[in-house]
């Protein structure tokens, strides 16, 4: 293998990979690649936007690459989505690894780790273990027969799989299935104790992660490693973060915790077999008074704990902790003890624990009296599961970007890139979200693919910028056409005139087009009321599998495909299949969530606009991931068509607009529904 100085350059090992891969040179990617390159040598964090048809993922893999052969230091890349883990493994590292092996002086090595509940655990399987069905399941014989059916399937294929991964069982299974056979990380027995240890598929994971040059995570994993202070993932001191707009909701969604009364019981149930009656019982008596208590109060946040709530939760706390003390240590250490046992005890003090720490939580949550400055907001959902009604307290903190600061950029060097970083022109509005100055302290040298100077370890964090743009030409591949005419769209669902100008607009596309709605009340209304209006098919969210619905869709040039949320994002369908994107509504968060009202009381208390800096800035990147579906080849053409008058003529219309492609404008129906008609005769 070459020594470190006899290397090549960043620039030649992206031109020998893509030169290997069949690929053109592109000045966008050899831009970012050299960026990245930059930022690792200098230790400084880079946000990169790279729309799509950048290539993106080579230009942070090579430099990352580089970095790992020649440190000997693994680097770690995080995604949000499963489909970019499985490309990044399944495609592009095996093709990039052989394309170096020659240049580098060996093959690459490349690993995918992800948490331990994605994996088969052994122990359980052998031992029996399992968890108990929900309620609502005990008194339904089919849920119990399927469970049971799903069981003896993993069970089966345990014998089979060579890794234990939950995504390599196809078809796949039930969540509650498959907490039958896996465990969480606490409630892990440890590869020392378990005696199945050294057959542990998930530590197999880990080792076999130890020992590559790049390791794909996903964001809540990381989120984990860096919660908790467990270490994870192996020792890095680079991580590149795809998807990077989807960082903070990752992060939060790990750090939020609920209680509810049926969490409580479970927890008690857990612990019946192990500890005196009288103890359990007063845990499940703390859980019966506290859906007492729910019951009489209505949904919504917290200012301050309600009248009795302290008294309920006091009661859970000690009695939480009574079960927990009682628990204790084992006779002789958990080592003496029968496996099974063993993951019994693990398991009930993982759930007391869990439930103590919620009461504690919600107790010391309203110690400091600013709200701006708390670190957790709390809330009372009320929710419908199965036709039953389901009370939670929940608590999700405030802010993630301390954590993010001390425990990600304190500790390594950050790459965040993304096709959607910018929000109304600039990257500030998300770099404040993940913890780094308001202000770059720079932009980033792209014309070296080194360094030359480390920032100073007393100066605040820096971080760089860098929008290397788009291969497409926007302007005159496709059209944002806002309907001007149309009234803002109100709660009562979509009016006649919406579903008119849909009607329209779909017939003049020929059918080709997804359909983005804010609700699926929305996707499911409209896809009923165009199937009778419409010669073309139309596929609505929920008829089948996401993933079968793009192939459909994809397939058949004269199908529309109508959905909400999932579809904003990573639908990839280039071609003449997709010509037209609508959207109903400019997609702003509920004005109830409690979380996103908080945060933005807090920043309006700091003297900011609260409504720009969340809701918009939510609303803006959601905007621009679904923009981002028409064009997804540098020979795609077509309209995004805005059915919300207000993106042209709300105050922050402006704002949103500078967060989109710079696609050409147009508030003409007639002049849409022509340039439609002729781009579906051109095909």
């Amino acid at each position: 293998m070459p020594s470190s100085t006899e290397l090549p350059t960043v620039p030649a090992l992206l031109k020998t990979a893509v030169h290997a891969l069949g690929g053109k040179e592109r000045t966008n990617q050899l831009t970012m690649a050299s960026a990245v390159a930059h930022s690792i040598d200098t230790g400084q964090h880079l946000a990169v936007q790279a729309g799509t048809g950048t290539g993106k993922s080579l230009a942070y893999l090579v430099p990352s690459i580089r970095h790992a052969v020649e440190s000997g230091r693994t680097v770690v890349v995080s995604t949000a989505t499963i489909a970019l883990q499985r490309q990044l493994v399944d495609r592009d590292l095996p093709r990039l690894a052989d394309a170096l092996k020659d240049a580098v002086g060996r093959r690459p090595r490349f690993a995918i780790l992800k948490g331990r509940n994605n994996y088969l655990c052994m122990n359980k399987i052998h031992t029996g273990a399992s968890e108990e069905a929900p309620e609502a399941e005990l008194f339904d014989a089919f849920a119990v027969s399927r469970l049971s059916r799903e069981v003896v399937r993993l069970t089966e294929w345990s014998s089979n799989t060579d890794t234990g991964d939950r995504d390599d069982l196809t078809p796949g299974v039930s969540d509650q299935a498959w907490r039958q056979v896996s465990v969480s990380a606490r409630e892990c027995l440890g590869k020392s104790r378990c005696p199945v240890g050294e057959d542990c598929f998930a530590e197999r994971a880990r080792a076999e992660a130890s020992q590559v040059d790049v390791v794909v995570t996903n964001h809540a994993l990381l989120a984990i490693d860096a919660i908790t202070g467990i270490q994870i993932l192996p020792e890095h001191d680079v991580v590149v973060i795809d998807e990077a707009h989807e960082l903070v909701d990752r992060v939060t969604g790990v750090a939020t915790s609920e209680l509810s009364a049926s969490t409580i019981t479970a927890a008690a149930r857990r612990s019946n077999k192990l500890i005196e009656e009288e103890i359990v019982d007063a845990l499940e008596g703390a859980a019966e008074n506290w859906a007492a208590v729910l019951e009489d109060m209505p949904p919504g946040r917290w200012a301050a704990l309600p009248e009795g709530v302290d008294a309920a939760l006091a009661s859970i706390r000690d009695s939480a902790w009574a079960v927990r003390t009682a628990i204790g240590p084992s006779r002789g250490g958990q080592a003496t003890m029968d496996p099974e046992a063993a993951a019994a005890r693990n398991a009930a003090l993982v759930a007391v624990d869990e439930v103590h720490d919620s009461a504690v939580r919600v107790l010391t949550a309203f110690d400091e009296p600013d709200p701006a400055k708390r670190k957790d907001v709390v809330w009372h959902a009320v929710d419908d599961f199965r036709g039953s009604v389901k009370r939670t307290v929940r608590m999700a903190p405030l802010s993630v970007g301390g954590l993010l600061r001390s425990r990600l950029f304190a500790e390594s060097t950050v790459v965040l890139t993304s096709a959607t970083l910018t929000v109304g022109g600039s990257f500030d509005g998300l770099a404040v979200n993940w913890g780094l100055p308001a202000e770059n302290s720079g932009r980033s040298d792209t014309a070296t693919a080194t360094g030359t100077e480390a920032p100073s370890d007393t100066g605040s964090i820096h971080w760089n910028s860098l929008d290397v743009g788009s291969p497409f030409d926007h302007a005159k591949a496709g059209i944002l056409y806002v309907a001007q005419h149309l009234s803002p769209p109100g709660r009562d669902g979509l009016s006649p005139q919406y579903l008119d100008e849909i009607e329209q607009l779909v017939t003049a596309a020929g059918g080709r087009t997804l359909g983005l709605f804010s609700s699926m009340r929305a996707a499911k209304a409209a896809a009923e009321e165009m199937r009778e209006r419409l010669d073309t098919p139309v596929l609505c969210q929920g008829d089948d599998s996401t993933g079968a619905l793009v192939k459909k869709f994809a397939d058949d040039e004269a199908t529309s495909l109508f959905g909400t949320l999932s579809l904003w994002q990573g639908v990839d369908v280039p071609g003449p299949s997709l010509s037209l994107v609508i959207l109903d509504r400019i997609p702003f968060p509920r004005p109830d969530d409690p979380l996103l009202v908080a945060r933005q009381q807090a920043v309006q208390s700091r003297g900011g606009n609260g409504f720009l800096a969340v809701a918009a800035n939510h609303a803006a990147l959601l905007l621009a991931q679904g923009v981002g579906r028409l064009l997804r080849s540098v020979d795609d053409r077509g309209v995004v068509a805005m059915l919300d008058s207000r993106l042209v003529t709300a105050r922050y219309g402006g704002y949103l607009r500078a967060s989109l492609p710079p696609f050409w404008e147009t508030s003409d129906p007639e002049v849409v529904r022509r340039a439609l008609t002729r781009l579906a005769q051109s095909r």
